[in-house]
């Protein structure tokens, strides 16, 4: 064979092998999903489920699955909110959404939650100032 039959051999050969990897519905050739940065969260739109933590020192946060909380969808939601200090609360609102844990509470509590479009502030009610946090439902 000459050269550039070879190289035309060559060819068909990558075309070929090319052509039968696409449309493969083996998982071994599907690409992993993209990832989410490490700031946002998006949940169903029902059954997930945020965590909520206050204290033991002047630390209050949201998070889904460990992610800190900066945008959700909108549907219901189960907060289990982990109160740490009876120097402080969680109080979390917004579009009808007003939850709270109170000043003297050191415990575990949780809320069933509708979080509809709009913007949400969560806050350490003694501490507004420093302990507090927003997210968006969309």
């Amino acid at each position: 064979m000459t050269r550039r039959h070879l190289a035309l051999v060559g060819v068909l050969v990558a075309v070929g092998l090319a052509a039968a990897g696409c449309g493969s519905k083996s998982s071994s050739s599907t690409p992993p999903p993209a990832s989410t940065p490490a700031t946002t969260s998006t949940a169903p739109a029902s059954g997930g489920t945020l965590d909520g933590t206050v204290g033991p020192g002047f630390t209050i946060g949201l998070t889904e699955g460990g992610t800190a909380v900066t945008t959700l969808t909108a549907g219901t939601y189960t907060l289990n909110v982990n109160d740490q200090a009876d120097i402080h609360n969680f109080h979390l609102t917004g579009p009808g959404v007003d939850v709270t844990t109170d000043v003297s509470f050191k415990g575990k509590k949780s809320f069933t939650i509708t979080l509809k479009a709009g913007k949400y502030h969560f806050q350490c009610d003694p501490h507004a100032g420093a302990m507090n946090g927003d997210f968006t439902v969309s």
